[in-house]
């Protein structure tokens, strides 16, 4: 998979972090996904849609990783994967391609979002709604681990 479409996402994934939840995400080593089953205990989805390329993004959290990243987003403790917890990730997958579509913009490509879907559950079957590579990216907080997974076509 082309870095053009990559970067975006890692750059974007560290900075909406940083800014809103104050939580370092540090970038692991991509890899090509085997299996269709989410990494994380909560999972975000959504769709890219432009003229000639299209993309599918999820972004798998661990729970005491989400869990960090709420309490320090809304200020108030939580203690599991609640409705409170199922909405900051579908805010979160919404503000990562969101200021990703920015900087897509500015090379010169366009797209269309669709709104972000949750799933909740580790192993649970996730269907990209692109066919193609699947490229993870790893990343670790002080709190624990959470995983990008991006397809383009």
């Amino acid at each position: 998979m082309n870095v053009k479409y990559i970067n975006p996402l890692l750059e974007s994934t560290v900075t909406v972090l940083s800014t809103m939840a104050m939580v370092e995400a540090t970038p692991g080593k991509p890899s090509i996904k085997e299996g269709q089953d989410t990494l994380g205990d909560i999972t975000g989805m959504i769709d890219l849609a432009g003229d000639k390329v299209h993309g599918s993004l999820a972004i798998s959290f661990s729970e005491p990783a989400i869990l960090d990243i709420t309490e320090k987003m809304l200020g108030e403790s939580v203690t599991s994967i609640d409705a409170t917890v199922i909405d900051v990730v579908g805010e979160i997958t919404n503000m990562i391609t969101g200021s990703a579509k920015r900087i897509y913009s500015e090379q010169g490509m366009e797209f269309d979002l669709t709104l972000p879907s949750t799933l909740v559950g580790n192993d649970q079957p996730l269907q990209h709604s692109v066919n193609g590579e699947l490229i993870v990216l790893p990343f670790n907080t002080a709190a624990g681990q959470f995983y990008l997974e991006l397809c383009f076509s």
